[in-house]
């Protein structure tokens, strides 16, 4: 009586990946966005060109290229002393806004107390509604009682929105320090002066140079606010700019070309240093989550 061999059994293949083809509605969403990124080039290399074009009338191209426009905005507008003016709103609306924002965050992040909600979304009001709606009531505030026009008005205008801005950016920083650290240095007598300043700053530098950073970005691209509360000695690039365009007089337009360059070169540069830092969606969750 003979075995019969069995056949060997087929090894098993491995299954082919088919290629995914686009659907009709992704291919028009990414459409559109390429559609709009392709116009906001456009749109921002048109002002360029503009900046540098000798005379531009009807043409793809204009008919000769300079800089002098960039030295006659600077000289027309004093750009130095905007430039100063900004300078000083910014530094110290971030030192500021960290001062108040990161203590207040802290507590928001670490304590349990009556009201809690309450001044959580009283911290989120300033970011979530437009700046128009309680610019004109805190504008005649600071005019009455004469802060309005100057420096210091500015200043404490922009305060409105960046304290809760700092708040609202550290909160997930604090969250995820283990509160373990805290109650250690407690146990070793440390102070809570002591365990913020030595224990805690340290962990929280991420966080504090993301809130900074943004902070820095928000004060500077802050038009209704600054622009309501300025005058002509304590006015930013922002607001100069405005009244370039819609003021009285006449100006070259290669001229406020030349000042918008500017400015958007320097929004933009303080926008990849805060990218660098910060992610975005950790912002759009935690404005979510509450």
């Amino acid at each position: 009586m003979t075995a019969t061999a069995n056949p060997p059994a087929a090894l098993p293949t491995a299954p082919r990946h088919r290629r995914r083809v686009p659907s009709l509605g992704a291919l028009l969403v990414w459409g559109l966005v390429a559609f709009f990124f392709i116009n906001l080039f456009a749109l921002i290399l048109t002002v360029f060109l503009d900046s540098i074009a000798v005379t531009w009338f009807g043409g793809w191209l204009p008919e000769g290229f300079t800089f002098h426009w960039y030295g006659d905005a600077w000289a027309e507008f004093d750009l130095t002393d905007i430039l100063t003016v900004t300078a000083q709103v910014a530094v110290i609306v971030v030192v500021v806004s960290a001062l108040i924002g990161v203590p207040a965050a802290y507590a928001l992040a670490r304590r349990n107390f009556p009201g809690k909600r309450l001044v959580t979304v009283l911290f989120l009001l300033p970011i979530l509604i437009p700046p128009i709606t309680y610019g004109i009531p805190l504008a005649t505030v600071l005019y009455k009682v004469q802060l309005a026009g100057s420096i210091s008005g500015v200043i404490l205008a922009n305060l409105v929105p960046t304290v809760p801005f700092v708040v609202l950016i550290m909160i997930p920083f604090i969250e995820q320090i283990d509160p373990k650290i805290e109650a250690a240095a407690r146990m070793c007598g440390a102070s809570t002066l002591t365990i913020f300043l030595r224990i805690l700053g340290p962990l929280m530098i991420p966080g504090i140079l993301a809130a900074a950073i943004l902070v820095l970005v928000r004060t500077v691209g802050m038009f209704e606010l600054t622009f309501l509360t300025s005058g002509p000695s304590s006015q930013t690039i922002v607001v100069v700019l405005y009244d370039a365009v819609f003021g009285a007089g006449i100006r070259a337009p290669q001229e406020v070309d030349a000042m918008a360059v500017i400015y958007t070169a320097s929004m933009m540069l303080l926008l990849v240093i805060a990218l660098r830092f910060v992610n975005p969606t950790q912002l759009v969750t935690r404005v979510g989550d509450r």
